[in-house]
């Protein structure tokens, strides 16, 4: 099932449109968006857990949450 406004809020929390918009044209689930959302906050974490880096659409998703943070305000 592909994500909705409402899913992605209730992961990121309030976000842009824009954004919003380019995390659900992307056919992510909910979970991949909640994996992604842990790995642009906290991957020495995830590494150091032994986990292996994203791929696909969360590797996707990570990219777009990480270059959201990078704006300038």
């Amino acid at each position: 099932m592909t994500l909705t406004l409402h899913d992605v809020v209730a992961v990121l929390g309030p976000a842009d449109k824009t954004l919003v918009a380019e995390i659900v044209a992307t056919g992510a689930t909910q979970a991949e968006l909640a994996e992604a959302f842990a790995w642009a906050n906290n991957d020495e974490a995830l590494v150091g857990e032994g986990r292996h880096l994203p791929t696909g659409r969360v590797a996707a998703l990570v990219d777009l949450l990480r270059s959201d943070e990078e704006e300038p305000d």
